[in-house]
């Protein structure tokens, strides 16, 4: 008699044949490698608290620094909320989990997920549904603080709402580079410094003064940087009130960044999985 072990959460079916596994849903994979990418989270907050800490530093720092300045020079200038859309990008940008993502190339986890069932486009999107909520909860302990010095939204609540889903989106949008790097060298190093790329992206646009008072070659950079327009949504939520043209700069400015940062991740994780 031949014995078979059955797991204890296996139940035979009346005619004694046991069940064989299926895979699961797209978006049951999806929310698998979600849940477990956001419970690492929690184990690595000293790669999150950072941002937090740095983009507020700057905030407070550009603000007692600057406000006077600016605003003595130029009529009706809140440089507070001016400052805060900055402050967020500077948060959110680079954040995601593509460095646990090397972690997991590197340790053969990674080749182990490919051999379950798992979609493959499920591993990438389930990482980035990750960022996205983190994303959210660092822009709002930054909000907190604007809303702690003064600064009101125009738009009301629901302001405030599409301010936070910009910069989330904005996160994700750039969290295709991180990936793409993690999926093309399995190198923390190299992913850590990723970051980097968005230096030119924040510092050549209109991030301390209005884009109408830059001159010379910045103000032709600042024109073809997407950063530019996204800066122009965020603020126009903050400091005019609901613009639709503001806002619809502000989504194409992040469609073009997503387009081009994704068509890298997606190529790179093509690449990883036939070399798996």
């Amino acid at each position: 008699m031949t014995i078979i072990d059955v797991p204890h959460d296996v139940r035979p079916l009346p005619n004694g044949v046991i069940p064989e596994p299926r895979p699961a849903g797209f978006v049951a994979d999806v929310a698998t490698i979600a849940g477990r990418a956001l419970r690492g989270v929690t184990r690595d907050l000293p790669t999150v608290a950072p941002p937090i800490f740095i983009a507020l530093f700057f905030f407070l720092v550009n603000i007692a620094t600057l406000q006077h300045l600016t605003e003595n020079q130029i009529a009706g200038f809140d440089f507070k909320a001016f400052q805060l859309p900055t402050a967020i990008l500077l948060g959110v940008t680079g954040v995601s989990r593509a460095p646990a993502l090397v972690l997991d190339v590197q340790n053969g986890y990674f080749d182990r997920l490919l051999l379950t069932p798992v979609r493959r486009l499920a591993i990438l999107l389930g990482h980035m549904a990750a960022d996205v909520t983190v994303a959210c909860a660092l822009v709002i302990p930054i909000t907190i603080v604007g809303f702690i010095i003064g600064i009101r939204f125009e738009t009301g609540p629901l302001g405030v709402l599409a301010f936070i889903a910009l910069g989330a989106l904005w996160s994700l949008a750039f969290s295709g580079f991180g990936y793409a790097i993690a999926l093309k060298t399995g190198n923390p190093a190299a992913v850590n410094s990723s970051f980097l790329l968005f230096f030119p992206f924040l510092f050549l646009t209109s991030s301390y003064v209005p884009r109408n008072q830059l001159s010379g070659w910045l103000g032709v950079v600042a024109a073809w940087n997407p950063v530019t327009y996204l800066l122009g949504g965020l603020r126009s939520l903050v400091i005019d009130g609901w613009s639709g043209r503001e806002l619809g700069k502000a989504l194409l400015a992040i469609a073009v960044v997503g387009m081009v940062s994704m068509s890298m991740c997606f190529a790179a994780l093509r690449g990883r999985i036939r070399r798996s």
